[in-house]
């Protein structure tokens, strides 16, 4: 059991997450809490893990999805946009439409966010098929478009969410109060649900597939279109489903919202072993990647270190996650060449 354990995917990435957690808890110091009277860890303390669990939660989401479209062969970079677009749209029309009761406050949200998202993943899949262009280029143009249309829409405006929204975001669920499950919770069911499509179902099959070998895959009568524009509606959808716990939580909506999440996204899943080649990847792996992320950024807050350091610190991250990928895979390509050369050896064969 242990032995599986330690050759699980993400046996390094939850080691790394782990050992940074215990230098983090020994560095921090700790503070008397004001309410119990207690001495309490600057770091290892519930809110704060809580906290921290939130704040991965908006873009953990988002990266599952585009790991999907990363294990595919593509890249999507207007998760970000798609995000403030979703918000946006769902605050204009909640604000057009009035009062309303809290349920169906919450039904007409959610389908607005989900159903922009799958709009925005649809015109994705459908340009990067139909017109056979990189998703890079593809998804670089409809980030700027999306975002764009966020602004005209919104008029650079702030706009308020009903309380009711707010409501479902912050519930409780019996944690005690300033103490916000909800966003941590759908993160796990999402990653959960995005884990089994990929490793149990044949879609997800498909996907692998696709990602390591596209040309084999077609000969071998897959429809790569219709898997192509799948993994893009996965996409875009889950940065719609972010996009209504974001600006629920938060109370409002805007243009400028998810700025830079799509960096954090393709980090996440980067840093979670996803292969930018496809083909490799795991919606597990990609949340461990969110985690990892947001407890770099936490490091820097507790330790009281410059901000600015963040982005240094992440840069470096993804060049040395990309490089010890590249290496073992390298590495493991020369491992079964030497297998070969050893059973044709032995077999007498050339």
């Amino acid at each position: 059991m242990l032995r599986k354990l330690l050759a699980a995917q993400q046996a390094g990435l939850l080691l790394v997450i782990l050992l940074l957690a215990g230098a983090l808890t020994f560095f921090a110091g700790s503070h008397v809490d004001p309410a119990s009277g207690q001495t309490v860890n600057n770091f290892l303390n519930f809110h704060t893990l809580i906290q921290m669990a939130t704040d991965a939660s908006f873009f953990a989401i988002m990266a599952v999805g585009a790991t999907i479209v990363i294990i595919s062969g593509g890249i999507d970079l207007s998760v970000g946009s798609i995000y403030a677009l979703a918000g946006v749209g769902m605050a204009l029309l909640l604000r057009s439409l009035g009062p309303m009761g809290p349920a169906q406050t919450v039904f007409v949200g959610a389908g607005v966010c989900l159903g922009t998202g799958l709009v925005c993943g649809l015109l994705n899949g459908l340009m990067v098929v139909g017109l056979r262009v990189h998703p890079f280029i593809i998804t670089l143009g409809t980030m700027w478009i999306v975002r764009g249309l966020a602004f005209v829409a919104s008029s650079t405006e702030s706009i308020l969410v009903p309380g009711a929204l707010t409501a479902v975001a912050k519930a409780s669920l019996g944690f005690g109060p300033s103490l916000y499950p909800v966003p941590f919770l759908t993160t796990l069911l999402v990653t959960l649900v995005g884990a089994l499509y990929l490793g149990r179902t044949v879609m997800g099959r498909h996907v692998f597939a696709v990602g390591g070998n596209a040309e084999a895959s077609r000969f071998s009568g897959l429809r790569l279109p219709r898997i192509l524009v799948g993994v893009f509606l996965i996409s875009g959808m889950l940065a719609g489903l972010a996009a209504f716990l974001g600006a629920s939580f938060y109370g409002s909506a805007s243009c400028g919202d998810a700025t830079g999440y799509e960096l954090y996204v393709i980090a996440s899943a980067v840093v979670g072993g996803a292969s930018l080649s496809g083909g490799k990847g795991s919606a597990v792996s990609a949340m461990l990647g969110a985690f990892l992320i947001v407890l770099i950024r936490q490091s820097i807050r507790t330790l009281h270190l410059d901000q600015n350091y963040e982005w240094i610190v992440v840069g470096c991250a993804i060049i040395v996650a990309v490089t010890l990928d590249q290496s073992g895979t390298r590495w493991a390509g020369r491992r079964l060449a030497r297998a070969a050369r050893s059973g044709a050896a032995e077999t007498g064969r050339p």
